[in-house]
């Protein structure tokens, strides 16, 4: 599939009737002693020819279609929790769109109930920071079912050029993700001004700091000085591929 082309919808029924969903686990890794300490289950999608299609594109498009989003959605969590590396935490993302797009906000949401009964190991939920007040807002309510049955939580895209910071967010949270942006940005001397006080802060409120997109060595030593607890990114193989 061509990397700009939009996804249409006979191709989006395709998918979903034929279930083409796989998962990657990509490490997250301890600066101190560069063990693995968990995996993040990210989400793939494969065309007829088996050829990986763009995420971000995939849900955009399932974004106009709650019914489908959370059809999809459910469908990529089993597969992610069913297929976990055992013994490590799993990190799996879900938006807060996709968490409510089944109408059932209370004890009964379906990925709630996914959740609390996965005892494989130890569950850490992340939120995507986004940029629209909404998301701010039913971020909360999420974060407080999670917490009620004991699930971890962590804020992702902190620091992405288009998502702004919710306070109210980040203080519920157990762990902070910054966005790979962070690591572009590695030169800009005022930015990690602001980098190194949420850093500062997430340490002084007992939460752990991940950052992400640690392609190289250099981006090792970079994550090292900005005193992060964890990095991800393509410097660490994914570990598993699964695919329906």
């Amino acid at each position: 599939m061509l990397p700009n082309k939009v996804i249409l919808p006979t191709v989006l029924i395709q998918l979903i009737k034929n279930q083409r969903y796989g998962v990657e686990y990509q490490p997250i890794v301890s600066i101190t002693t560069q063990e693995v300490f968990a995996y993040e289950a990210l989400a793939r999608f494969f065309d007829e020819q088996n050829q990986k299609m763009r995420p971000d594109r995939i849900y955009a498009a399932l974004h106009h279609s709650p019914l489908s989003l959370f059809q999809v959605e459910f469908e990529q969590k089993q597969l992610q929790l069913s297929n976990a590396p055992k013994n490590f935490p799993t990190f799996v993302n879900l938006d807060q769109d996709s968490y409510f797009s089944s109408g059932i906000t209370g004890d009964n949401n379906p990925f709630l109930q996914l959740f609390t009964e996965y005892k494989a190991s130890e569950l850490v939920i992340e939120l995507i920071e986004n940029s629209e007040i909404n998301d701010a807002i039913m971020s909360l309510a999420m974060i407080d079912n999670l917490s009620k049955t004991g699930i971890k939580t962590a804020i992702d895209d902190v620091f992405h050029p288009q998502s702004m910071i919710s306070t109210s967010v980040i203080q519920l949270v157990n762990f902070i993700k910054l966005d790979k942006h962070v690591v572009a940005q590695k030169d800009n001397a005022e930015f990690l001004v602001l980098v190194r006080c949420i850093i500062n802060y997430a340490h002084q409120a007992g939460k752990q700091v991940i950052l992400e997109g640690v392609e190289t060595y250099d981006d090792f030593l970079f994550a090292t000085q900005l005193n992060v607890d964890f990095v991800q990114g393509f410097l660490y193989r994914e570990q598993f591929i699964n695919i329906l």
